[in-house]
């Protein structure tokens, strides 16, 4: 098994045996858990600095672990109910794992304070991780072809969308 380090390593590499390795490690949870939070803070501090909010903050990080957890669940569901693969086991888990550690590029979110850059960071962390989801989507459902888990996280992106709608999440209303 490998470090939390190596992993996030992994992970920001779009290295398949690290998603691999997390699938498998129950104990890798709360690691995602943390990827999750801190990644969603790092993607926050140009906004704690511009409206000084620490409160504001935190509560995106809460939104970012409900939202973890809705859109892990969609991901499942989906993935293993609609589009399952031939070889597709796989339990809320593992999807959870997976697309936490999907989450580290986030970790670069905090470059936005960089001149002229930073302009361009929140555009390049969201692309990274939506690639960084697709693998990880992919070794999770124990998919074949990239494909079927771009379609996968496309379907799980609406079903989550309506959901956050409905429950206001990302609202003040929330939390």
């Amino acid at each position: 098994m490998a470090s939390f380090q190596q992993r996030l390593m992994g992970a920001v590499r779009l290295d398949a045996a690290t998603y691999e390795d997390v699938e498998h490690d129950p104990g890798a949870t709360a690691q995602a858990g943390l990827v999750v939070a801190v990644a969603s803070l790092t993607s926050s501090v140009s906004w704690y600095f511009s409206v000084l909010d620490l409160d504001w903050v935190l509560r995106g990080a809460v939104h970012a672990l409900v939202a973890w957890f809705i859109g892990a669940l969609a991901l499942w569901l989906i993935g293993t109910r609609v589009l399952p693969g031939r070889n597709t086991e796989a339990d809320l888990g593992q999807l959870l794992r997976t697309v936490g550690f999907a989450q580290a590029p986030g970790l670069f979110g905090v470059l936005v304070v960089v001149p002229i850059f930073g302009l361009f960071v929140p555009f390049l962390v969201a692309i990274w991780v939506i690639a960084a989801t697709f693998v990880a989507v992919r070794q999770a459902l124990d998919y074949d072809d990239t494909f079927r888990a771009i379609l996968v996280c496309f379907l799980a992106w609406i079903v989550s969308a309506v959901v956050y709608f409905v429950l206001g999440i990302g609202s003040s209303r929330v939390f």
